[in-house]
């Protein structure tokens, strides 16, 4: 370790995005990407060819961004009150802030909350690690509690415990996400109640990037709860995962202090004109999502036939499965390790992660070779 380096830096380990073809295991010349949960649609090409044009004629590379993303976050605003059906009024430009990727406002939200020793963060594991890594990178003590084997809802008597623990520093913010990755769980109710109970000094983030595929917002909650935020990306049905786009809502107080927190100009000039052109064309970006819906219910049904697997109903764009037939924890990742290699050197990437396989969904072609392919490596796996 490098002397000048904090030692705990040492200790975790850092977010692995998609493996590509970097592995020894033999892969194909054509992956089908099932493993970050991206849109399997790039943007139309009409849409491309605007964005083109945007470039050539409206954006000045010699010059900075828009800092402060006004007409952005207007528009996304709009899109909030339109998608949560409330009056247009309700949520206004004060409630948006906007980040690079939702990353960057997990990291603002840590630095606004918890950073100097201010207080720890709560998590349900699994979850998504972004949460716990960002955490760590800034020193900020991570407080895990498990989840339910059954539907994974939070243990909500462990995450109870653990707030009226005389941990020090104390847990200050809670991050759930709404649906669950890897798991693709929407909370529940009794899971809404507890959050809806809990007192004003404690952060609450609630992450909803696939609310689009769900359909299912708390985001009207801000009104009644000022320490909710809302977080959502571009980069799910919006199929914007490139730019790295996200935003947030909130309380105007607590977006004052956002921004006061974010890095200046945090998003290119093109970034921020892509996302204002996905989000004034949403209807046409967004008309793929009941097909995307409609290959999901047909992957579970097909998946949950297999004998040596269980696959838990998901309110996501992706679909979360266990084997069945292991009896040991070590058992269940060395299979699933070999499922993961067998479908990668066949064709497909999947994440094994939190103990399972999250398989995104991916176009009609895409879930045709999938199945093909699990169905293939199970039998092999079988006969081994």
């Amino acid at each position: 370790m490098l002397p000048y380096i904090r030692q705990d830096l040492a200790q975790f380990s850092a977010y692995k995005p998609h493996p590509g073809s970097d592995s020894d295991v033999p892969v194909a010349t054509q992956f089908d990407r099932l493993d970050t949960n991206e849109s399997p649609y790039d943007l139309p090409h009409e849409l491309k060819q605007k964005l083109a044009w945007t470039y050539q004629e409206l954006i000045e590379t010699n010059r900075y961004p828009d800092g402060g993303h006004e007409e952005l976050k207007q528009a996304i605003a709009d899109y909030v009150n339109e998608s949560a059906h409330i009056t247009s009024s309700t949520f206004t430009s004060e409630n948006i802030s906007i980040g690079n990727g939702s990353d960057e406002l997990i990291r603002s939200l840590l630095i606004a909350s918890c950073l100097g020793g201010n207080g720890s963060i709560l998590v349900a594991s699994p979850t998504f690690s972004m949460y716990a890594i960002l955490a760590q990178t800034l020193g900020i003590n991570v407080v895990t509690v498990g989840r339910s084997e059954e539907n994974f809802a939070i243990d909500l008597k462990a995450a109870q415990s653990a707030l009226e623990s005389p941990q020090n520093p104390a847990i200050r913010a809670i991050f759930v996400v709404h649906p669950n990755s890897p798991t693709a769980n929407a909370l529940t109710d009794a899971e809404i109640a507890w959050l809806k109970s809990l007192p004003e000094h404690l952060l609450v983030i609630i992450d909803e990037a696939y609310f689009e595929f769900s359909q299912n917002t708390l985001v009207t909650e801000i009104q009644q709860h000022p320490n909710w935020v809302i977080m959502r990306t571009f980069s799910k049905a919006f199929r914007l995962a490139a730019m790295r786009v996200g935003y947030c809502i909130a309380h105007p107080e607590l977006i004052t202090v956002l921004e006061k927190v974010r890095l200046p100009y945090n998003l290119p000039s093109f970034s921020l004109a892509a996302a204002l052109l996905a989000i004034q064309n949403r209807q046409l970006l967004l008309d793929t999502i009941p097909q995307t819906l409609e290959e999901r219910n047909n992957l579970q049904t097909i998946l949950a036939q297999q004998p040596q697997l269980k696959v838990w109903h998901s309110a996501a764009n992706f679909i979360y499965l266990r084997p069945r037939i292991i009896n040991t924890s070590i058992e269940i990742e060395g299979y699933l390790s070999k499922l993961t290699e067998e479908l990668k050197a066949n064709g497909t990437l999947v994440r094994h992660t939190g103990g399972g396989l999250r398989i995104t969904v991916g176009s009609p072609e895409e879930n045709t070779r999938t199945l093909k392919r699990i169905q293939a490596v199970l039998a092999q796996l079988n006969s081994d």
